[in-house]
């Protein structure tokens, strides 16, 4: 029979009642032995329709259905077309959108057969509004960096630190210091597009270099995020729920670093020495180039003023950052300014056009999330996220939890995973949310597909930067991952 798994909402998120089981914490009568399992399992299968109740309440918990089974079954095989993109040569986006709609027809289904299609409406506009955000904030980011790109800004910068004589590995530790210390005050997907723009138009002419630098820059970028509220969106859900004090966050500085410099000192023995070929000369940026930079910083600024001190979605910020892009853009236009795009030699010179530059953004990446947020909404929707969380603390205790917790963001995103432990909000010590602040920000660089800022190198790079040239690195990154939190229970054991 399925069972509920209503529970109390906290006033954080909408999707709070489906990511509880029983009031926030799952009875161990709810685990069955496994032959239990598998004999439920099958009469499910066989005769689903004995498996609702005649009179359940509401929401379902889907983790013993057939539904659920399957349901689970296309995520896992959507990641693995996403993780052999690399040899199938099919886009990240494909599998996983595929599997966002299948997840959701089957909930939908189940629930029509209770006469509840509205709830199941409900949950997915939800879903789609998490993905909206994403969206609004990441089209914004791209076309902003696609203008500067064609602006010559990330070739007249290339051009001089190539002039400078700096060798592969001295550019290795630049990027990856200058990601570290900027996306506590950006954020780490920001900075990510940043500095991968960068870094692609020093790699061009070295692939090996361009991987491992961006390896390098996921670790930075998610490093830097975690021991600032405004680094990581899952950090700034703690600072506003008031469960880490903002005087607090700098704690987690030592560890961060640690996990930063552990895997990128062992990175570094790869990374050649020898200087990249110097240019003929210097390349200039195109005229706007400055105050178009001065725009995107403002942009940022109006993104983090609208989040933290209007309570405003971020992404209302970023649009509104967009249209200072665009009134420039149209002064630009006015003013003579003409424009062409480098995979297009052949083309003539157009009047600026900003709508082209929003064209070119990275399509397969921004439905490549929406695909995982409707994804992992849909098991989130079905209780896998809160069953997974709670069987994980129950056995093991709130230390272990914390770090598998990590881990498990490195398969899933950090923020719906942060959604499920904010939503049945533990009894923990500060020590402890400051510990899951660490491993669920950091966890996500074990793997390339594990974090926002992986995701859209993976765009950025395409081809070189790819989910098996991360994965080589795993060791290293797991060693800088288990290092931190040494350092963090050592330095901060008074508030554990």
């Amino acid at each position: 029979m399925l069972a509920p798994h209503a529970g109390r909402t906290n006033g954080i998120f909408p999707l709070a009642p489906w990511f509880i089981l029983n009031d926030g914490f799952v009875e161990r009568s709810m685990f069955p032995s496994p032959p239990t399992i598998l004999l439920v399992a099958s009469t499910l299968f066989w005769l689903p329709g004995t498996a609702l109740a005649t009179d359940p309440s509401f929401p379902l918990d889907l983790t013993r259905h057939w539904v659920g089974y399957v349901g689970l079954g296309v995520f896992i095989l959507a990641y693995a077309l996403v993780m052999l993109e690399e040899f199938t040569n099919l886009r990240k986006s494909k599998p996983v959108m595929l599997a966002a709609g299948i997840i959701w027809a089957l909930i939908a289904w189940v629930y029509l057969q209770q006469g509840e299609g509205e709830m199941t409406a409900q949950a997915a506009r939800h879903n789609l509004l998490d993905f909206a955000e994403v969206f609004l904030f990441l089209m914004v980011a791209m076309t902003y960096i696609s203008v500067l790109d064609e602006r010559n800004v990330f070739e007249a910068l290339r051009s001089w630190l190539l002039s400078r004589g700096y060798s592969y590995r001295q550019l290795f530790w630049l990027t990856g210091i200058l990601a570290f210390v900027i996306s506590p005050l950006a954020d780490n997907l920001s900075t990510a597009l940043l500095m991968g723009a960068i870094v692609v138009a020093i790699g061009v002419d070295n692939p090996r270099f361009l991987a491992i630098a961006c390896v390098n820059l996921v670790v930075a970028t998610n490093a830097g995020g975690s021991f600032s509220p405004f680094g990581d969106y899952t950090t700034l859900m703690l600072w506003q729920q008031d469960l880490v004090a903002l005087w607090n966050f700098p704690r987690l500085f030592l560890p961060a670093l640690v996990n930063f410099l552990v895997p990128a000192i062992i990175m570094s023995f790869a990374v050649p020495n020898d200087a990249p070929r110097p240019l003929a000369g210097l390349i200039r940026m195109r005229r706007g180039a400055r105050r178009i930079m001065i725009l995107f910083l403002l942009t940022m600024l109006t993104a983090v003023v609208f989040d933290n001190f209007l309570y405003l979605p971020a992404a209302v910020g970023m649009m509104t950052g967009l249209a200072y892009l665009k009134v420039f853009a149209y002064y630009l236009k006015r003013t003579g300014e003409k424009t062409r795009f480098r995979d297009s030699p052949d083309e003539d010179f157009i009047p600026f056009d900003i709508f082209r530059k929003l064209a070119r953004s990275e399509w397969d990446t921004l439905l490549f999330f929406y695909g995982v947020v409707l994804c992992v909404g849909g098991l989130g929707f079905m209780g896998y996220l809160a069953l997974v969380m709670e069987v994980t603390r129950d056995l093991m205790g709130p230390t272990t939890a914390n770090i598998l917790v990590g881990i498990l963001s490195a398969f899933v995103d950090n923020i719906p995973v942060m959604f499920a432990v904010l939503n049945m909000m533990p009894q923990m010590s500060e020590g402890q949310w400051l510990l899951v602040t660490l491993t669920v920000g950091v966890g996500g660089s074990l793997l390339s597909i594990g974090s926002a800022a992986g995701v859209s190198l993976m765009g950025q790079a395409r081809g070189v930067y790819t989910f098996f040239s991360h994965l080589r690195w795993v060791p290293a990154i797991a060693l800088g991952y288990a290092a931190s939190i040494v350092v963090h229970l050592f330095l901060n054991a008074d508030l554990l």
